[in-house]
């Protein structure tokens, strides 16, 4: 007697174990950065960053003209504000632009280095083996030859290696054949394009964090040294420190600017001496687009104007003579200038400060009882002044524009108006206290933008290694040919089937056409003349006995 057992319930089917939030995560950012490291999401970047750049050449730039951005603040007084916010000012070291330059910037090193790794395998990679079907190839064609298979090959080959090809023969089961492939030069100048765009935005982050650069108005006849104390305007990189900031002083002894016929400006020169503190300055002369360049230094020559020069002489007889301020530019056309001239140092027994505030025209004209210029070179200086006596404020602690008045300490009352007058060059304003203010001329400034930039020689690399790749991509062509020895055709001899794929190229057809036809030659010249037929026999009319 047998006992069975009775049978077991079939388990019921588990669901599939769901992966655990850390995997989850995982899977996320790999996704993620498979995205932002596709090709496709590199040039959406790069446009984006092009299209980032726009308002910083649209725009006046802090780091570039001050003067400019404070005319637009005049020019758009609403707008300017909630551009400035927007970081429109100062576009190249705003977040959002360098967001978009960080991203790019990952994306490029995560899309090029498997390329470059893929690359490197393939130069050390044999030639795929040819397809079976190669008829079926965009370019194909049939040869026959008498020649026998292997000869044919040899033929082939070295028809292949003349033209640079790179030749592997191989014996598959649809008979000899052989690959060949060049062109990676192509594949090279793409990688070479990315890798420069990449070692290009290093260049210029490492400019951005170890280079400075500062601006200031020098007055003929005066200088500067390389201190951010001195400048104007001034802005460095955050891995940069006081200390290194290179020995340099810059003298400032003339300055010339030329203009066209139509009195557009055709050039700016400056006359200067350059040196270490303490030693005997050498001369050179500098322009717009010729700056002092020394050990990755450059100094600029940005723009211009005129400083008015007065001499004041107070009632004891004290004279303070040829004292000047640099006044900026209110229209370029005429370079009609404002500015202030601050004297806050008067001697002892003075409690009163004394400021000038002006309107300064080059080739001055009265148009109804107006200053005004018509001509930017200086031809008939004049210059519009309302003197001011009081408190100047410059010991409050408050930051305040050396180029102009604080209106505030003239709306509370500690600075007073004492007199007003249109000047030319030698004449006088005599305040009520016997206080005289003489206008003896004008002399020109420069605008000087000390910058130093470490990668710029690693910028200036990379874009030519960046302008070689571009061309390698565009002119250069990725070829792969094939060819097949078959069956022996009717009459004995080959059939030499061959087959070729072009990458980079519109002209694939007519290339392959010329190669196989230069392959026909060379196989015809290799080929064994035809035997010469046999000289047996009488010829026609020729021998036998006569009837």
């Amino acid at each position: 007697m047998t006992i069975t057992a009775p049978p077991r319930p079939a388990a019921a089917p588990q669901p599939p174990a769901r992966p655990s939030a850390g995997r989850r995560a995982l899977g996320l950012w790999l996704r993620w950065w498979r995205r932002l490291t596709a090709m496709r999401t590199a040039i959406i970047l790069l446009f984006l960053l092009a299209l980032a750049a726009i308002p910083g050449s649209l725009l006046p730039q802090r780091t570039l003209n001050q003067n400019a951005v404070r005319q637009y603040f005049a020019e758009h007084p609403t707008l300017a504000p909630v551009l400035d916010r927007l970081y429109a000012f100062d576009v190249f070291s705003s977040p959002w632009f360098a967001a978009v330059y960080l991203l790019l910037f990952i994306s490029l090193i995560g899309c090029v280095v498997p390329r470059a790794v893929e690359h490197a395998r393939a130069l050390r990679a044999a030639p795929p083996p040819a397809p079976r079907r190669l008829l079926r190839l965009p370019d194909s064609a049939e040869l026959t030859t008498p020649l026998a298979g292997p000869a044919t090959l040899d033929v082939v080959e070295e028809e292949l290696r003349v033209r640079r090809f790179r030749v592997v023969r191989r014996s598959g089961r649809d008979g000899e054949e052989l690959s060949a492939e060049k062109g990676f030069w192509k594949e090279t100048g793409n990688l070479l394009f990315h890798l420069s765009l990449v070692a290009l935005l290093l260049g210029l982050a490492g400019g951005k964090l170890w280079g400075y650069e500062g601006s200031i108005l020098v007055t003929e006849g005066q200088g500067f040294c390389n201190s951010f104390q001195q400048y104007d305007t001034y802005s460095a990189g955050p891995l940069v420190e006081g200390s290194d900031l290179s020995p340099l002083c810059v003298d400032l002894e003339d300055f010339r600017a030329e203009y066209e016929e139509n009195l557009t400006a055709a050039s700016f020169t400056a006359d200067i001496t350059y040196g270490a503190p303490g030693e005997e300055g050498r001369p050179t002369t500098i322009g717009v687009n010729d700056p002092l360049r020394i050990d990755g230094d450059r100094v600029y020559v940005t723009g211009h104007g005129y400083s008015p020069r007065f001499t004041v002489t107070l009632p004891d007889g004290t004279v303070f003579e040829d004292v000047s301020a640099p006044f900026l530019p209110a229209d370029q056309a005429t370079m009609s200038s404002e500015g202030a001239l601050k004297l806050p140092d008067l001697g002892a027994g003075v409690d009163d400060q004394l400021a000038i505030e002006g309107f300064f025209a080059p080739t001055g004209v009265l148009q109804g009882g107006i200053l005004t210029s018509i001509d930017p070179r200086a031809l008939a200086p004049q210059v519009a002044i309302i003197a001011y006596q009081g408190y100047l404020g410059l010991d409050s602690g408050l930051p305040q524009s050396v180029y102009s008045l604080d209106a505030s300490q003239i709306e509370r009352g500690s600075l007073s108006e004492v007199g007003r007058a249109n000047l030319a060059a030698g004449e006088s304003l005599t305040l009520p206290d016997g206080t005289t203010i003489t206008f003896t001329g004008v002399s020109q400034f420069a605008a000087l933008q000390f910058s130093h930039d470490p990668g710029q020689v690693w910028v200036l690399v990379s874009a030519i290694a960046l302008l070689v790749g571009l061309l390698a991509l565009l002119l250069l062509r990725r070829e792969r040919f094939f060819a097949r020895v078959g069956a022996a055709a009717e009459d004995g001899g080959t059939v030499l089937t061959v087959g070729s794929l072009t990458r980079g190229g519109g002209e694939s057809a007519t290339r392959f056409a010329e190669l196989t036809g230069e392959l026909r030659t060379a196989l015809a010249a290799r080929s064994p003349e035809p035997p010469a037929p046999s000289s047996g026999g009488a010829a026609p009319g020729s021998g036998g006995s006569p009837e």
